[in-house]
């Protein structure tokens, strides 16, 4: 069963996440598959730019817990995202939550319909938004990252442009990105690409200095107790005993 959608329209390729069973949550399968499918756009000169969008209510749900991906498969297809040669735009118009957040942090651009929520909700289930941080880190507020790290807040995409998480909100996505997309039409690829990495220069900095940390430290607490606990609460749908 293929879990990645793609179209293709004037240049720009369209991948969507295509996992609704599961709220297109980050197992193993769909990490591995949308890698796969990002490294063959990468050498398609036929290809300008990607659109990376969902299926369903929901862009991703954060890290399948039933069959989470090993945190160095999670830092890859985040670095693959920034370092790829193309521009890589997200469209949301649903709910983000977790390591999903992830994959806003690395694209180029994102834009979002009003309908679309969004929560870092690692600290409610014992974990920590460790590798996500890579990308989120240079390009989001710091301020804003603590408020929302450390609680769980549901926020919206007017929020999530604010601090920096999106580039642009509005009633419709796709009216959000319309200029987005024309303008990448009309650059240069060799431009698009050396432009690219001016641009991702920091981002790719906190790669190199913090990956494995930031690996170790999601590896040890998905293994603890808390994360355990979190996690079983989660599937059953009740609250963890560290709730007042």
């Amino acid at each position: 069963m293929t879990l990645i959608s793609r179209t293709r329209a004037r240049g720009i390729e369209t991948i969507g996440l295509d996992s609704p069973h599961n709220r297109n949550a980050l197992s193993a399968a769909l990490v591995g598959e949308l890698a796969d499918t990002l490294t063959d756009c990468g050498k398609d000169g036929d290809i300008r730019a990607i659109v990376l969008t969902h299926t369903g209510n929901t862009f991703s749900a954060g890290a399948d817990l039933r069959d989470p991906p090993p945190p160095d498969a999670l830092v890859g297809l985040l670095r693959q995202i920034v370092e790829l040669p193309k521009p890589v735009v997200a469209r949301v118009t649903g709910h983000v939550r977790a390591g999903g957040l992830g994959l806003l942090g690395a694209c180029d651009i994102a834009a979002a319909s009003h309908e679309a929520s969004f929560a870092f909700t690692e600290v409610r289930i014992g974990v920590a938004p460790a590798v996500i941080t890579l990308p989120l880190l240079p390009r989001t507020d710091p301020r804003a990252l603590a408020r929302y790290y450390l609680t769980g807040e549901r926020f919206d995409a007017a929020e999530a442009a604010r601090i920096g998480l999106l580039t642009a909100s509005g009633d419709d996505a796709d009216a959000v990105l319309e200029p987005v997309l024309d303008g990448l039409r009309r650059a240069s690829p060799q431009a698009l690409a050396e432009t690219k990495q001016l641009l991702t220069a920091r981002v790719l900095e906190a790669f190199d200095r913090d990956a494995a940390d930031l690996t170790a430290l999601s590896a040890r607490l998905f293994a603890s107790a808390d994360a355990r606990e979190g996690m079983t609460a989660f599937l059953e749908r009740r609250e963890p005993p560290w709730v007042l």
